[in-house]
């Protein structure tokens, strides 16, 4: 895959790989990864799209900067897809869920959006429970990166620990261990993030959101308030699923992610 790049808002070089053929398709992924963690759908979305998976800042073949801000990562996205000259699809996971919803904001070339569990704190059930972001940066601090990745996995986004150890086996385990560092610091800055649904009032592209039905309840309850406060949006419930269906239930993700997008 030929990787593209092109330049932010602030000025940071934002990366991305393009494959298959057909109308823009952006891949925005979640915290830990790079564009790679999307390997196991690209096969099927290649024969529809032409697929544009980003590196989010701080990571892989993009730039970062000194003083990070979650809404340079808004700009990010959007700086990618109005870079192509015509409207694309969005689909974010977790943090890149978040990151793709904003940047719907920024710029009038999408068409639809798909939404897997966007981390947004909606009631007193914090997603991160207390004292996370600390243990992360002690881990860190010790060098145990990989410690970093998996512990994150297992208490922030609920994924169960034998699926962790699954996580550990596939090629994006490496690009998550090389990104450790970012973690605390979009943990922090999704915490301190405020959903406010009248902003996204007017936002009428059309959008699916996707929760998993043995995720941690925090991200049922986030899919439902993004649905309510947007006016052409559905909710689809995958049976059995947790916070990484990509991997776990790859066909039954990349139907659901199909049928809506195909849908004219």
């Amino acid at each position: 895959m030929p990787k593209e790049t092109v330049t932010s808002k602030d000025g940071t070089p934002i990366a991305y790989w393009r494959s298959g053929h057909g109308p823009p398709l952006v891949l925005v992924h979640g915290t830990t990864a790079d564009h790679s963690r999307w390997a196991p759908v690209l096969p099927a979305f290649e024969k529809h799209f032409s697929v544009c998976a980003i590196d989010r800042r701080g990571r892989g073949g993009s730039g970062d900067s000194g003083d990070y801000a979650m809404e340079r990562e808004f700009e990010d996205v959007a700086a990618v897809v109005d870079s192509f000259g015509e409207s694309a699809f969005f689909l974010g996971h977790s943090y890149g869920a978040l990151c793709a919803l904003e940047a719907s904001l920024l710029t009038r070339n999408v068409r639809k959006l798909v939404l897997y569990e966007p981390p947004i704190d909606v009631s007193d059930e914090k997603i991160n429970p207390p004292g996370l972001i600390d243990r992360l940066e002690a881990l860190l601090e010790a060098g145990d990166r990989e410690g970093v990745v998996a512990t994150m996995l297992r208490e922030a986004a609920g994924v169960p620990p034998e699926v962790v150890e699954y996580m550990r086996s596939l090629p994006a385990w490496q690009a998550r261990v090389a990104a450790a560092h970012t973690i605390p610091r979009e943990l922090r800055a999704q915490e301190a993030h405020r959903f406010d649904p009248e902003r996204f009032e007017s936002l009428a592209v059309p959008t699916l959101l996707l929760v998993g039905s043995e995720s941690p309840s925090a991200f049922e309850k986030a899919v439902k308030a993004v649905s309510e406060a947007l006016p052409n949006s559905s909710i689809v419930v995958m049976p059995g699923q947790e916070h990484v269906a990509i991997d776990t239930a790859t066909d039954l993700f990349t139907t659901e992610v199909l049928r809506f997008l195909e849908d004219p």
